[in-house]
């Protein structure tokens, strides 16, 4: 059987933590109209985030296969 590949496009979005079990992922809404969001916003998503448990155990399961 051939080996199983990870999904080019998610291990550009996606890094997993050095334990194992989290998923980092870039925040959302900071590619346009930084004007109109509030400065917290913006400072809180310069960090990106931890993934919810469920949504971070998809992303192993379906894209990061040999993460």
């Amino acid at each position: 059987m051939s080996k199983l590949k990870t999904h080019s496009g998610s291990k550009k979005r996606f890094r997993i933590t050095g334990n194992g079990d989290k998923v980092k992922a870039g925040a959302a809404g900071k590619r346009h109209g930084m004007r109109k969001r509030p400065q917290k916003m913006k400072r809180e998503a310069r960090q990106g985030m931890i993934m919810f448990k469920t949504d971070g155990d998809n992303v192993i399961k379906h894209f990061l296969r040999n993460g």
